[in-house]
């Protein structure tokens, strides 16, 4: 009996330093690229046109070479009598194409290594009102805020306006983001520059898009204003900042008759609106923006005028003769 028990004890210290061992382990499952999430294969980067990659081959220097991506999108290798497509795969995607190529036509068991030594392919253009517009070549995924970064952000003559231009292309590799339309049609985004500065709006970039800020627009006043001439429109503006902006009215201004002439696109006759600056005053209408290239014409209140012109000779003529008759 003493031997049962001393068994039976023996077997539940062993059970329980067992458990002990195993305690807060959790088993790791090796990688492979089945585990791997659909945005992290496709954040790897793929080969493009204009594209150069390194072919090694274990064992077999001769086979080795250097060779730039066609403009087909295929590559040409020693000892192969076919092209192997290379556009849009991975450096190891293209390595096993190429390993079972020559397993095919000339090896037993190739070991082949895929480098893309020049990425000449994954390029995005940034022009007009930036400090460094250039062509930009980058092998990773970037948002739009991050590549307005890259070119040093806007100039002091950039406008309220960004426009990315996306030209549809079999060089895009990432069919989930794609647009509707699979052709070669551009597609046009629109942001307000402030937004994106903000990180209120943004976009992920794709190989080929051209940004462009634009710069700032110009309305034009001119008339009975004190500082007639272009005014910048850095941002959506009204006819009372407009009109602020050119340092007020002169004395004697139509302000029931401001006019906003308006050229039509296509037509070389243009919108005339009249404006009342009492009722934006008054409120009874709303104070409105303005659009790129509007005139406003501010006029003269030509009675109104003759009579200050008289008040003030006569306070002249006042004066010069309480100065004449004075002690």
């Amino acid at each position: 009996m003493k031997y049962l028990n001393c068994l039976l004890i023996a077997t539940f210290l062993f059970a329980v330093s067992a458990m002990g061992q195993n305690e807060g382990q959790i088993p790791i499952p090796a990688s492979s690229p089945s585990t791997q999430t659909a945005e992290q294969q496709a954040d790897r980067y793929r080969i493009g046109f204009q594209d150069t990659v390194e072919v090694q081959v274990f064992g077999q220097p001769q086979l080795a070479q250097r060779v730039k991506v066609n403009s087909n999108g295929t590559i040409n290798l020693f000892r192969l009598p076919d092209p192997i497509l290379a556009v849009c795969k991975t450096e190891r995607e293209l390595a096993n194409d190429i390993a079972d190529a020559y397993r095919r036509d000339y090896l037993r068991n190739p070991e082949v290594n895929v480098i893309t030594v020049e990425q000449n392919s994954q390029s995005f253009a940034i022009v007009g009102e930036v400090d460094k517009p250039a062509n930009y070549f980058i092998n990773r995924r970037i948002r739009l805020l991050e590549l307005l970064a890259y070119a040093g952000g806007p100039t002091k003559e950039a406008g309220s306006r960004l426009i990315v231009a996306r030209q549809g292309s079999a060089a895009n590799c990432r069919p989930q983001i794609q647009t509707a339309d699979a052709d070669d049609d551009t597609t046009v985004f629109t942001f307000n520059l402030r937004d994106v500065l903000e990180n209120k709006v943004d976009l992920v970039m794709q190989p080929g898009d051209v940004v462009s800020v634009l710069k700032a627009d110009i309305v034009y006043v001119y008339g009975n204003v004190i500082k007639q001439g272009p005014v910048t429109m850095a941002e959506p503006i009204t006819l009372m900042q407009a009109l602020a902006s050119a340092e007020g009215l002169k004395p004697a201004t139509k302000k029931d008759s401001i006019r906003i002439i308006r050229m039509k696109p296509g037509s070389a006759e243009p919108d005339e609106f009249v404006i009342s600056l009492s009722d934006i005053e008054k409120r009874k209408v709303r104070d409105p923006f303005l659009q790129p290239n509007d005139i406003i014409a501010v006029s003269e209140d030509k009675a109104k005028s003759i009579f200050n012109a008289i008040g003030r000779s006569l306070t002249q003529g006042v004066g010069s003769v309480f100065y004449r008759v004075g002690p």
